[in-house]
C-alpha cells in the first residue's frame, strides 16, 4: 500500500512578491524631485518662457486699443473687463506647453527609464506641472503690469490684485491636468498641440473673457454661463476690480477641483497604459 502524504496549504512554501506602498511624504518628495527635473529644463531652454512673456504684451495692447473703443467705447472702461480675460488666455495657452511637451518627453523614452524606478506614477506627471507654478505666475504678473502701464487701476487693491493671481495660478494648474492627459493619449507632440488648441479656442472665446455675454446670442449665452472658464473670469474681476469675494470664486474652485479629480485620474490610467 502507498502512503500519500498532503501537506496542509498553509505550511506550503510559496513565494509571493510585495511592493511596499509609499506613503504620501514619498509621493511629494518624488513629485518635488520631478519638479526641480523640469525647473533646470527650463533653465536651461529659456524659450519656454517665450509664449507667457511675449502674450501679455501682445494681447493686451492689441485688444486693448484695436476693439477697446469699439466694444466698451473706450480703452479705460474695457481694461476692467480685458485684463482678467487675458489672464485666462494666457495662462491656458501656457497650459498647452504642459501636454506638448509631456509628448515629447514620451517619444525620447524618458518615461521608460521612470518606469523601472521605485517611484509613484504620478510623480512623473505631476512634478512638471509644478514647475509650470512658475510660468503661470510670470504670465499673470507681467499681464497686470501691461495693464497698469496702459491705463488700468484695479480697484480691488493689492489684496484683490494678489488673490486674482493665486485664483488664476489654481486654475491653471488644474486644467493643465487636461492637457496633461491630451499629452498621454495624442502619437505626437505635433497632433497634441492641435488637439489643444481646438480645446483652448472655444474655452477662451466663448466666454466672457473679452465680450460681456449680453449681447450675444441666448444659445451662445446659455453655453457662455456654463462654460468653467467665464466663472474663473468673473471671479477674477470681483476679485482685481472691487476685492470682493463673490461666489463665482466658489464655483471657480468647485470646478477646478472636478477637473483635477477627472482628468488627474484619467491621466495616471493612460499613462500605465502607455508605458
Amino acid at each position: 500500500m502507498t502512503a500519500i502524504t498532503t501537506i496542509p496549504a498553509e505550511t506550503r512554501d510559496s513565494t509571493v512578491e510585495v511592493h511596499p506602498r509609499l506613503g504620501a511624504a514619498e509621493v511629494l518628495s518624488q513629485t518635488m524631485t520631478m519638479a526641480w527635473r523640469s525647473v533646470i529644463k527650463m533653465r536651461r531652454n529659456p524659450e519656454q518662457f517665450f509664449d507667457v512673456l511675449v502674450q501679455p504684451l501682445l494681447f493686451t495692447a492689441m485688444f486693448a486699443f484695436v476693439f477697446g473703443g469699439a466694444i466698451s467705447g473706450d480703452v479705460d472702461k474695457y481694461l476692467p473687463v480685458l485684463i482678467p480675460g487675458i489672464l485666462a488666455q494666457t495662462t491656458m495657452t501656457a497650459c498647452i506647453a504642459t501636454g506638448v511637451q509631456l509628448r515629447e518627453d514620451m517619444d525620447k523614452g524618458v518615461f521608460d527609464r521612470f518606469r523601472v524606478l521605485p517611484i509613484a506614477r504620478i510623480a512623473p506627471l505631476a512634478g512638471p506641472m509644478v514647475a509650470d507654478l512658475t510660468r503661470y505666475t510670470v504670465a499673470t504678473v507681467l499681464t497686470f503690469a501691461t495693464g497698469m502701464a496702459i491705463g488700468y487701476r484695479p480697484g480691488g487693491g493689492v489684496a484683490g490684485v494678489v488673490a486674482a493671481i493665486l485664483l488664476v495660478i489654481v486654475t491653471g494648474w488644474s486644467l493643465a491636468w487636461i492637457f496633461t492627459f491630451v499629452g498621454i493619449i495624442g502619437r505626437s507632440a505635433q497632433a497634441v498641440q492641435g488637439m489643444s488648441m481646438m480645446i483652448m479656442f472655444p474655452l477662451t472665446f466663448v466666454s466672457n473673457a473679452f465680450v460681456l455675454p449680453g449681447s450675444m446670442p441666448g444659445w451662445l449665452r446659455a453655453f457662455v454661463q456654463v462654460n468653467p472658464v467665464s466663472h474663473v473670469v468673473t471671479a477674477t474681476r470681483d476679485l482685481a476690480n472691487t476685492g470682493a469675494v463673490t461666489a463665482q470664486v466658489g464655483w471657480a474652485l468647485v470646478a477646478c477641483a472636478a477637473v483635477v479629480a477627472i482628468f488627474a485620474t484619467l491621466s495616471v490610467r493612460a499613462y500605465r497604459k502607455a508605458v
